[in-house]
């Protein structure tokens, strides 16, 4: 089975980039960071327009219908820049809230996520949500059901500074006391792994860059033979997560969508540690802008389940609850 994108997938990937190099996503995220979010705002509704948060809205709820291959070619991209925001988060709370048995919360609050005009986070299991005080819809998964919180507490920062996050206050609207979470989880690893898979190639080919250029002994550093062998194991193992992600992407199994997480996480972290050591002490610097992606890789490997949790979910073929 061949996993290649076809013409109109490969130009929207084309669209999508082209649009993020020109916005500058690094001064962005910086931004984001510090808690100044009119740029990232702005980015995140191109981002909609271009109608990457519709992807997994249904077109009963104003969506483009369920395009999960679309979605991961999307997230790729989102990656690849470091586009900072609740993304996974919404594309989860769009899951979530399409699948409830009672269609008043997805009539209400969908349109507004697939346009833009809204940000979702979510709260899965734990009482930090991501970005809190910037969503204007913060839904908090809990054993007594699903909540539309009504408010947050104060931002706590992540190993990511981009990744800002924020307790939810307890109670609000119960939308649903037994929701489905089984799809929502499936959405949300698809997403991160695609995410992941674009902060790998971002970093590879920083590093690729770095080093034709880093001169020692009069000659690159990339000309060295343990050089080459670093970044070409980063290679295969980023190629490697490629197929399997879009074949989950296709058959969207929980088995397949676990294993394309942790293979795509993996091999995005052990491309961020070749980073890191073929840039020297530079790498370690906040103001360098490998730290930007280097940080991402290092918390996107547990987001919405650890490796662990990941392999567990394979080898029972997907149905293991989380």
């Amino acid at each position: 089975m061949r996993f290649l994108l076809d013409a109109e997938q490969r130009a929207f990937a084309g669209s999508l980039d082209a649009m993020l190099t020109a916005a500058d996503t690094p001064s962005v995220v910086r931004a984001w960071s510090r808690g100044e979010q009119t740029r990232g705002r702005a980015l995140w509704s191109r981002v909609a327009e271009a109608g990457v948060l519709a992807l997994a809205v249904p077109e009963a709820h104003e969506g483009l219908g369920l395009r999960p291959v679309e979605l991961a070619v999307a997230f790729v991209e989102l990656g690849r820049h470091a586009v900072p925001g609740p993304l996974v988060e919404t594309v989860a709370a769009a899951a979530l809230l399409a699948g409830l048995p009672d269609p008043g919360p997805a009539k209400r609050l969908l349109p507004a996520l697939a346009a833009g005009d809204a940000m979702a986070t979510l709260a899965w299991r734990t009482p930090y949500a991501l970005d809190g005080d910037v969503a204007t819809t913060r839904l908090a998964l809990t054993p007594e059901g699903l909540y539309l919180s009504p408010g947050h507490g104060p931002v706590r920062l992540s190993l990511d500074p981009a990744r800002r996050l924020t307790p939810l206050e307890a109670g609000g609207e119960l939308l649903s006391p037994d929701p489905p979470t089984a799809e929502a989880l499936i959405w949300a690893r698809l997403a991160t792994a695609a995410q992941a898979l674009g902060v790998g190639l971002a970093l590879l080919d920083r590093t690729v860059g770095y080093v034709k250029q880093r001169t020692q002994f009069g000659v690159p550093v990339g000309s060295f033979q343990a050089v080459k062998h670093r970044l070409a194991d980063a290679k295969v193992g980023l190629e490697f997560a490629r197929p399997l992600l879009f074949g989950a992407a296709l058959t969207m199994d929980a088995a397949d969508v676990a294993a394309a997480k942790v293979t795509a996480c993996e091999a995005a972290y052990a491309t961020a540690r070749t980073a890191l050591q073929l840039h020297g002490a530079i790498g370690y610097t906040a103001e360098y802008d490998l730290s930007l992606w280097l940080t991402k890789a290092r918390v996107l490997r547990t987001a919405w389940g650890s490796p662990q949790e990941c392999r567990a979910a394979v080898l029972s073929g997907g149905d293991r609850r989380w």
